[in-house]
């Protein structure tokens, strides 16, 4: 007998589905040993024995099960087989040949020889397949013969023989970018011959492969990896591993020669030592089991305890027939051979020393605590610690890491003293973990002191290792472990995209050993599992995640899960009320934290959700006699409707407009007065006893002291409130600017305010001190008017911003208050039902909803049917039904019918609150448009003050050189006053001024309102982007890339024709329709539910009829029989008869209208009222499956297959009774809208590309449906990344659309990830956009609104560049020459005026509609056409090459072009044969023109 390996090469495979099929039907095939079928490298690679099967053979049988088969090798390798030396009791109860033919019947065993003596069994076996362990369980009762004299190189008897001829390699591996590619390189490797194992580590990116060097070479293993697209250098050359097989059988057979009396004095107590090993490496008990039952086979090992949770083994053995060295180095060689093995001190002695008889009369003290690891003390020089916190800290860390005792940090000596166990840590550990807290830690040359405990070792312990024999030691740490408590984590999940992940994840995790139970939540991505610490950790349960496909991190932070409880307690009276509550708490189960305050009778408890309810805690308090009641939290969207800041502006606006009116009314009558006397005065320059004559001859200039005139005096008290109460909010802000070294708006104002009025004091002041006859001239009426506008374009502002925030507080104010809380009775009856706050509802917690009433939770329903509106959460316009299972999302309302719900995330964890988060975060998150804008704020400020100094100067050093330009331009000059007054007085109003118009606020408004306004208006449209910088990056980008399955289909098969092939008279279509859907109605496939599904709907039933027989055959059909559907057809008469009117049958045989109306009457006939049930044999299937049955398929109807197989379909043949009687095609049907969705967005400039898993037949006929040029078929899930960024290195910026199943990697790699699906189902993490409906015309709504934002924010910068690069120079006095002056409160009414002026702009976005259907399909009428099949670049895998049209010669393509007009000119022409089974629907755009042929359409 000859074993033989070969591979051949397997096409037409879609799923694992085919996988299992083939391994299964190949593998029960006779001679066959293994078969392992990969669909990712389209191949079967089968072990066979060459006596019985040939490749040719092998082929055929894949080929018959209806795959394309191919040789890839025709020579089949040689596979070396292992030989094993079985022992064979005389007390047998199985001859030799029952054992060699219960040998040959298993898989791997080539050949079974017997020896002579009848006692050895020589066993020849493939090792890839079974081991010697497996062998025996084969056989019971027959024992491994080791000393058996020739055992060929490859012997193994277990894994741990195996791998002893084995050699290590390291290999550095690049090019990895996620999971996919390291179990891509670990299936393809780990089938390689001679490979044992391979572990591949994306973080570490290093493959560790063991091999068999005599079957493969470490060359050969690289050039495997950089087969598969990855690049691999050597880390470490190959080294064999420790023990060789012949150790090993050293250790396992030592006491061959020995008699018995020898081994009883080899085991005489007083003999044996223990010695105590660290053993780093073990994840779990199965490590232990391994250790112990591969040690204890030692004759020299009396016993041996291994713990987990101590990572030691403490091993009792005769030194006298083993030492340490060679104990240690067969612990390291256990399988896995990943345990570091090192004694735990220098002090060896005392490790290993006399198991006495009676160990409490030792007379070493130090022996009495030998079977407990000692305790070491280290000291640790710690520099860079501060105060007492440093202390604490380092203290309260190193305090809780595994394995230390205590610990004493000196912060005058600048040390710590740690008392740890030298087999959990070593002070490297503590130093390093020391370090990590960013203190710099050394270890001191008195380093470690070993200390001996002072508790007795447990004798029990020792005494049990003399007696029992090794099986029966019971070790002490299991049985301890069991003891300990539930341990909780938390694990961020990155990656999950819908509820499918959310399920995988929960699914895997409960299988492992260790966990509890787990609970994720999508949208929050995090993971929430209970596990049994001494079998698993949480870093090990984030690994699991990872391996899954996932990004996990463990968060540190566990306080993360506890619930926090704010309550008000009433009725304390003094403070033993607050230490009963406090006591009664802290005993109480679940509670963590609790601390009451009886000056503000508040209670603030932390407890564990887990195992406690904020309704429990209650009830605690309520039942010590005290009142409480939940502190009311602000359910308000308060925070983001700017309340406060319209309040405070509103304030300012008014205080400053009180005492501005009277300051504007004096200055009114002053322009008036001025202006009379200077008509009057008109031919000449008044000299200042004119002035003065004219001052106390009016009111206000008459002078109440010398120097201080009334106006003065007047404007001074009306100023002083303002500067005061009105500029009170500019002070601070602009002091806090100040104090962080920037420059804002408020400092201008605060400048140009404060110098105008501290000017005009001093000027008073000093007028006074002169007892001056003319009253100066003052600027007391610039800040009330510069403040009035101000604070209104402020006040207007924060109205215009509240408005923004709409959107976010309408999601925000959908939270219920209240829950209706039920408790339940057997067979669900209602016993009680409570209001609670909706902050009191529990995990778990049945929850009843009313009609009209919001759901308080996230849930699943368990009772009752209603019809609920989720418009305001995914922007679905008609009510979804739900029934008991399906799951609903707070917020939504219940429309009719009560429901029974019961909550599965409850408070921060519903849809709804990360929906709200999500939005809240996007608002704050700055586009890189604005962080722009931010920078030239920070430039602005300083520069606007720099320009207001070089005004001032400039006027005076032009008035003083020529005094006549400021003579004639400065109104209101007259000779009273002197020049230089009046040089100052003007260069000072043009200062002021100038800081007055600047506004960097409209610059900073310019982008945020936009953005704000813009993420508003897409969620109420049921779009969500997450933040700015998306939605500035939409509008850049060039090729949109769609996702197939899912996203431009609808992901579901669907029934697309049915061909009759018998006529109507020997078999009614309905009744054949009838009986194809009951025998269907028991296939869960996915093809037989939309046979199914399509049967129910043409027939208008719920029900069909009964299917018994009913046998599955994978990859090839079904069959049955099928009774009782006369009922049925009789009950469905009528509408049977409007249908035959209505469908034009699809037959091969030419009949006329008047047959297809025959069928309905003969039923008729036939059924008597007797209805006797007739029972019908039938098959559904496949060609293969047909020709099995002895059913011949002919020519045409093959022809019909071919075709619809062309375009992508399925194509199934149904069978009744042995007459082949219709052909069923069905395909995944387009979605209405994707054609018009492609169009638009090719009219908007955009490439369209069509990405896919699937053929590229499949591939090619989507995307003729729906216009797209460009396709990738059959990419992987890790190779659609490549994809994109292949398509990002051409210099084009990328916006991906996928359902997110298997997209999420390309959604984040793309510079826009639009996410698409259901509200539930949100791809959170991945995109960037969130499509809340499942609609395409989404996509081209999400570009169009980006376009308009950007466009939006690009007119908001215009409006505030120009408004400053113009009202600056007119301020600085540039345009005087043209008689523009500008007084200061002109410029700050401007100012106010630019800002509301963005402001309103961005409001402008509020009208944004989306593009509707029905005006894009208008204006596309007539001008979208299906591509021809050659019109369309098909690009297959991760290779570029396309396999369209592009290589096509000139001559090739003319042909194609007129062949696929005729084509079409024959196609318009409707087939009398084809019934349609869609009409056409409101959506579709192929009204008109049907393309290629009319069925794509449907």
């Amino acid at each position: 007998m000859e074993a033989k390996s070969i591979v051949i090469g397997v096409e037409g495979m879609t799923c694992n589905s085919c996988v299992q099929t083939i391994e299964q039907h190949v593998g029960r095939m006779n001679g066959i040993h293994n078969i392992k079928v990969s669909l990712e490298d389209k191949n079967a690679v089968i072990i066979y024995d060459s006596k019985l099967q040939t490749p040719a053979t092998l082929q055929e049988a894949i080929y018959d099960m209806g795959f394309d088969a191919t040789l890839a090798d025709s020579n089949p390798q040689p596979v070396l087989p292992d030989t094993i030396f079985l022992t064979i009791p005389t007390q047998s109860a199985l001859t030799s040949k029952q054992i060699c033919s219960t040998l040959l019947k298993n898989k791997g065993i080539v050949d079974v020889k017997m020896a002579s003596d009848q006692k050895t069994a020589v066993v020849t076996f493939i090792s890839s397949i079974v081991n010697g362990k497996q062998i025996i369980q084969m056989v019971p009762g027959v024992d491994i013969n080791i000393s058996a004299p020739e055992v060929t190189p490859g012997t193994c008897e277990d894994s741990s023989w195996s791998q002893a001829s084995s050699v290590v390699l390291r290999l550095k591996v690049e090019g990895m970018t996620c999971h996919s590619c390291t179990s891509t390189i670990e299936g393809k490797i780990g089938k390689l011959q001679g490979i044992q194992r391979i572990k591949v580590s994306l973080d570490n990116r290093e493959a560790v492969v063991v091999y068999q060097p005599h079957l493969i070479t470490a060359e050969e293993i690289k050039h495997q990896i950089e087969a598969a697209g990855f690049t691999a250098s050597f880390k470490k050359q190959p080294r064999p591993l420790k023990l060789s097989a012949i150790d090993l059988e050293r250790l396992r057979n030592t006491q061959t020669k020995g008699s018995e009396t020898a081994l009883k004095e080899n085991s005489n107590v007083n003999d044996t030592k223990t010695v105590v090993f660290r053993v780093d490496g073990m994840h779990c008990s199965s490590c232990v089991l391994n250790i112990q039952s591969t040690i204890s086979a030692f004759p020299s090992v009396t016993s041996i305890v291994v713990s987990l949770e101590k990572k030691s083994a403490i091993i009792n053995y005769n030194p006298n027939l083993i030492s340490i060295d060679v104990l240690r180095k067969a612990v390291e060689a256990v399988s896995p051979e990943t345990f570091k093995v090192s004694l735990p001190d220098k002090y060896e002695n005392v490790a290993l020393f006399p198991t006495l008889a009676s160990p409490l009369k030792s007379p070493h003290p130090a022996l009495k605590g030998a079977s407990q690891p000692l305790t070491h003390v280290v000291v640790v020089n710690i520099e860079g610690m501060t105060c007492n916190s440093c202390v604490q800290s380092i203290e309260g860390v190193i305090s809780q890491k595994a394995g230390v005792k205590s610990i004493h940090v000196s912060l005058a000596n600048r040390n710590g003293t740690i008392e740890y166990d030298p087999l959990q840590t070593c002070p490297e550990d503590l130093r390093s973990s020391i370090d990590d807290m960013g203190f710099d830690a050394s270890l001191s040359a008195k380093a470690e002191l070993p200390v001996a405990i002072a508790q007795p070792s447990p004798e029990v312990q020792l005494e049990s290792h003399k007696t029992e024999p090794p099986s029966k030691v019971s070790p002490t740490h299991p049985s301890r472990q069991e003891t300990k408590t539930i341990s909780k984590c938390y694990v961020q999940v990155t990656g999950m995209t819908c509820a499918s992940c959310v399920a995988n994840i929960e699914r895997n995790l409960r299988r492992e050993d260790g966990i509890h139970s787990i609970l994720v939540a999508l949208m929050a991505g995090k993971a929430e599992v209970r596990y049994n610490p001494a079998v698993i950790h949480p870093s090990a349960i984030a690994e699991l995640i990872r391996e899954l496909g996932f990004g996990a991190t463990v968060m540190e932070n566990c306080g993360e899960g506890d619930g926090i409880l704010e309550l008000v307690v009433r009725g304390m009276t003094c403070a033993s009320c607050i230490h009963k509550i406090e006591s009664t708490l802290m005993k109480t189960n679940g509670v963590l934290y609790c601390s009451v305050a009886l000056a503000t009778n508040k209670a603030h408890i932390k407890y564990d959700p887990e195992i406690i309810g904020p309704r429990d805690v209650i009830q605690v308090i309520k039942d010590l006699g005290f009142t409480t009641s939940l502190v009311k939290k602000d359910r308000s969207a308060s925070h983001l409707d700017h309340k406060q800041e319209i309040r405070q502006w509103k304030r300012s606006f008014v205080v400053s407009l009180v005492f501005c009116i009277p300051v504007m009314g004096l200055m009114i009558y002053m322009m008036v007065m001025d202006s009379q006397l200077s008509g009057a005065h008109a031919h000449h320059n008044m000299s200042s006893e004119e002035m003065e004559a004219r001052h106390s001859s009016m009111v206000l200039e008459y002078q109440l002291l010398p120097g201080l005139s009334v106006m003065n005096f007047l404007s001074f008290l009306l100023c002083v409130p303002v500067q005061m109460f009105g500029g009170w909010y500019f002070y601070i802000q602009a002091y806090k600017a100040l104090k962080h070294k920037t420059a804002n708006m408020d400092v201008l104002i605060v400048l140009a305010t404060s110098i105008a009025f501290v000017y005009s004091f001093v000027i008073l002041l000093v007028a006074m001190a002169e007892k001056a006859k003319v009253n100066p001239v003052t600027f007391f009426d610039t800040p009330p008017m510069l403040f009035v506008f101000i604070s209104l374009g402020r006040w207007l502002e924060h109205v215009a911003k509240g408005k923004t925030s709409e959107a976010l507080a309408r999601l925000i104010s959908l939270q219920a208050t209240e829950a209706t809380i039920v408790t339940l009775g057997p067979d669900n009856v209602l016993l009680s039902e409570e209001q609670v706050d909706v902050e009191l509802v529990q995990r778990g917690d049945i929850v009843r909803v009313i009609p009209g009433g919001k759901f308080p939770v996230d849930g699943r329903v368990i009772e009752g049917h209603a019809m609920v509106d989720e418009s305001l959460i995914t922007g679905e316009a008609m009510p979804v039904t739900k029934k008991p299972g399906n799951t609903v999302i707070a917020g939504s309302i219940n429309q009719n019918g009560a429901l029974l719900i019961s909550a599965t995330h409850v408070g921060a964890d519903t849809t709804l609150s990360q929906i709200v988060k999500l939005v809240e975060e996007a608002q704050t998150s700055k586009a890189p448009i604005q962080q722009f804008a931010d920078k030239l704020s920070g430039y602005f400020v300083p520069s606007i003050v720099a320009v207001s100094v070089v005004t001032l100067f400039a006027w005076i050093i032009i008035g003083f050189v020529d005094f006549e330009i400021v003579e004639k331009y400065f109104l209101g000059y007259n000779k009273s006053i002197s020049a230089a007054e009046v040089i100052i007085r003007f260069a000072f109003q043009a200062s002021i001024t100038v800081l007055c118009i600047a506004c960097p606020c409209s610059l900073g408004l310019a982008t945020p309102t936009a953005v704000m306004v813009g993420t508003g208006v897409g969620a109420q449209n049921g779009i969500l982007i997450k933040g700015g910088e998306p939605l500035e990056m939409a509008h850049k980008v060039k090729v949109v890339v769609f996702d197939k399955t899912g996203t431009i289909t609808h992901g579901t098969p669907e029934v697309m024709q049915v061909k009759f092939l018998v006529e109507g008279n020997q078999l009614p279509h309905n009744k054949m329709l009838a009986i194809v859907g009951t025998a269907e109605s028991n296939s869960e496939h996915p093809l037989g539910v939309a046979i199914t599904k399509y049967c129910k709907k043409e027939l208008d039933s719920e029900t069909l009829g009964t299917c018994t027989d009913f046998q599955v055959v994978p990859g090839c059909g079904v069959s049955c029989k099928v009774t009782n559907i006369e009922a049925l057809l009789y009950r469905k008469n009528k509408t049977v008869e409007e249908n035959n009117m209505k469908n034009v049958t699809l037959v091969k045989i030419e009949e006329n209208t008047d047959e297809s109306v025959q069928p309905a009457l003969i039923i008729d006939a036939e059924l008597p009222t007797t209805m006797t049930s007739q029972k019908y044999s039938v098959l559904i299937g496949n060609r293969e499956w047909m020709n099995r049955n002895g059913l011949l398929v002919k020519n045409e109807v093959d022809k019909a297959m071919m075709e619809h197989e062309r375009r992508g379909r399925t194509a199934v043949l149904a069978a009744v009774d042995g007459v082949l009687c219709g052909l069923i095609a069905i395909a995944d049907t387009v979605k209405p809208e994707a054609e018009l969705a492609v169009y638009t967005l090719k009219s908007m400039g955009l490439e369209v590309v069509l990405m896919t898993g699937d053929n590229s037949k499949t591939a090619r006929s989507i995307a003729s449906q729906v216009g797209i040029t460009k396709v990738f078929a059959e990419v992987l899930p890790s190779h659609k990344v490549a994809k994109v960024k292949q398509l990002q290195d051409e210099g084009r910026r990328v916006a991906m659309v996928g359902d997110g199943i298997n997209d999420s990697p390309a959604l984040a790699m793309a510079n826009v990830g639009i996410a698409i699906g259901t509200g539930t189902d949100v791809a959170i993490e991945a995109a960037d956009v969130v499509l809340i409906r499942d609609d395409l015309m989404d996509v081209v709504a999400s570009i169009d609104l980006s376009r308009k934002t950007v466009k939006r924010i690009r007119i908001n910068f215009v409006f505030a560049l120009i408004y400053n690069l113009i009202g600056v120079p007119i301020a600085a006095g540039v345009f005087l020459p043209i008689g523009l002056v500008l007084q200061p409160w002109m410029g700050s009414a401007a100012m106010a005026a630019s800002s509301v002026s963005v402001v309103l702009s961005s409001l402008l976005l509020k009208m944004y509609r989306k593009p509707s259907s029905e005006k894009l399909e208008f204006r596309a009428r007539g001008q979208m056409k299906h591509k021809s099949l050659s019109e369309i670049s098909v690009h297959v895998g991760i290779d570029e090459t396309g396999t369209g049209s592009p290589k096509l010669s000139l001559m090739d393509r003319i042909i194609n072009y007129s062949r696929a007009s005729i084509n079409s000119l024959f196609s318009d022409k409707r087939s009398v044969n084809s019934i349609a089974l869609n009409e056409p629907d409101k959506h579709s755009l192929l009204v008109g023109d049907f393309g290629e042929d009319d069925d794509t359409a449907l």
